[in-house]
């Protein structure tokens, strides 16, 4: 007879908010056997610096759900369900004229729950939500 295997769920606090974490186990950089888990508090162990970066910023998150071999995908949008209602968003207009609601962090939290969506790199625009028309900072991205 055949069942269902549960994915492992965790839940964790940050930033007084509490932030699911499921299938914690699941391999992210295969090569150094690097977990969802440790991604996740990666994040949270640099949470000061990365808040510096994207705090109050539209970030397009870049994610790789099946790991770092695995396709990746860049998300503009906060998905329509099953986001938690305390996730901010700013609403973006790319040059198309189109627009997006596009996660906006303004606590730790908001980190955390985008690794828990399989964020491995995170792409904040030059601008603050307050006034997403006015670059505030230039950034040179040196990729390796």
């Amino acid at each position: 007879m055949g069942g269902t295997t549960k994915a492992t769920v965790t839940e964790v606090e940050v930033a007084g908010r509490t932030v699911r974490l499921s299938s914690p186990d699941r391999v992210i950089f295969p090569q150094r056997g690097f977990t969802k888990a440790d991604v996740f508090h990666y994040y949270l162990a640099v949470g000061d610096g990365i808040m510096r970066a994207l705090r109050d910023r539209p970030t397009t998150l870049q994610r790789f759900p099946e790991g770092i071999e695995g396709e990746a995908f860049f998300s503009k949008r906060v998905p329509a369900r099953g986001v938690p209602p305390w996730v901010s968003t700013a609403q973006i207009t790319f040059p198309s004229g189109r627009t997006a609601a596009e996660l906006c962090p303004t606590d730790l939290a908001h980190v955390a729950w985008a690794a828990q969506m399989g964020t491995v790199v995170f792409h904040p625009w030059p601008v603050r939500a307050a006034d997403t028309d006015s670059p505030d900072e230039l950034r040179v991205d040196l990729d390796p």
